[in-house]
């Protein structure tokens, strides 16, 4: 079965806000860039695909564009190059390498699981929550800035139920962030 994992950048105070933590740089490019070479596909909501989309979707020329620094190519061509699912009740179609998910999302994410091949990435706010709270997150990795943004989005707010989670991975950034990955604590059969 396909792991499903999530990751995110987040402020100390919660906040995943993709500009509140601190600017990208190589070595935290270089972290995106091994994160989306892991995942088989991609897991979208609308607003995330339509964000990564204006910012790393390969312009028609072949060139990337001259904002990009050197460091942030091998993130963008794997995001370029990743299939996407989108899930979406509104937009009526997709295309850089997308296909839409609708209907009931825990049967749709459930049957992507079910299909041959590596592990599924979701990235965003909005559809994280919904697959936290259907139990379908496999492993989730936050990117801890040391940053308190005192606004934004905040990270899962208003799960409906506490996941508690054992650490499986912690690294450290030269910029002071904090990678920190977990998987949920699985209940023991009775």
């Amino acid at each position: 079965m396909r792991s499903l994992r999530y990751s995110i950048n987040v402020t100390l105070d919660g906040c995943c806000h993709h500009e509140a933590g601190l600017p990208p740089d190589a070595e935290s490019m270089r972290h995106w860039g091994i994160e989306m070479e892991r995942a088989d596909a991609l897991l979208l909501g609308r607003v995330t695909y339509e964000m990564m989309e204006s910012a790393w979707r390969r312009p028609p020329s072949g060139a990337w564009p001259g904002w990009m620094d050197e460091w942030d190519i091998p993130f963008a061509e794997a995001i370029d190059r990743a299939k996407k699912y989108v899930v979406s009740s509104t937009l009526r179609g997709v295309d850089w390498n997308a296909e839409l998910v609708r209907g009931d999302l825990g049967e749709a994410v459930r049957r992507l699981k079910q299909e041959p091949g590596g592990d599924l990435w979701v990235g965003g706010v909005t559809l994280p929550l919904a697959l936290a709270d259907l139990g379908l997150i496999d492993e989730y990795t936050f990117v801890v800035h040391p940053v308190l943004a005192g606004h934004g989005p905040t990270l899962l707010a208003g799960l409906r139920e506490r996941i508690v989670l054992e650490p499986v991975e912690r690294r450290e950034f030269a910029s002071g962030a904090v990678a920190l990955c977990f998987r949920p604590r699985r209940r023991a059969a009775l």
